[in-house]
């Protein structure tokens, strides 16, 4: 596995990853205008210093997944928020764990942060396991505004990026 900077042309995947069961547990799937929106933010979000979207790709260079870090605010302090998607078919590999901990890597090596958090919904398993084998450590189921203008209650984990 490895993570490569999201590129314009990463389009298709990102239309893959807007289906209902991987999106079930983040607000259901986006129209397609948004899908293609969003697909310009992850393109130009690594030049913007403030966080990068990845593709997750496997040795052969076929394209599973997404995996990113950006800058939010969380209870007083700047942090980084993470998240991540994978394609139903390449779930139950370890290909998410390994991504965010690559990511986790590069957030450490910029050393603007001290944490990392991600916020999966409390329904969601398969993402909490992520956060666990990942490294996280759980502070605590609690609310949380996701998409904008929608409360979803998530587990808020947490890891040390010093």
């Amino acid at each position: 596995m490895r993570i490569i900077p999201w590129q314009t042309d990463d389009l298709d995947l990102l239309r893959q990853l807007n289906a209902p069961e991987i999106r079930r547990h983040t607000g259901g799937p986006e129209t397609d205008e948004q899908v293609v929106a969003r697909n310009a933010r992850y393109a130009g979000f690594g030049a913007t210093g403030g966080g990068c979207m990845y593709t997750i790709a496997l040795p052969d260079g076929t394209k599973v997944g997404s995996v990113g870090y950006w800058e939010r605010e969380w209870r007083g302090e700047q942090v980084y928020e993470m998240g991540w998607a994978v394609l139903s078919a390449y779930r139950g590999r370890g290909l998410a764990s390994a991504a965010v901990r690559a990511v986790l890597d590069v957030a450490r090596a910029r050393r603007t942060r001290r944490h990392a958090h991600a916020y999966p919904s409390v329904d969601n398993p398969a993402s909490n396991a992520v956060c666990r084998r990942a490294g996280f450590v759980l502070l605590g189921a609690t609310d949380f505004e996701y998409p904008p203008g929608h409360t979803m209650r998530v587990n808020d984990w947490r890891a040390d990026l010093s």
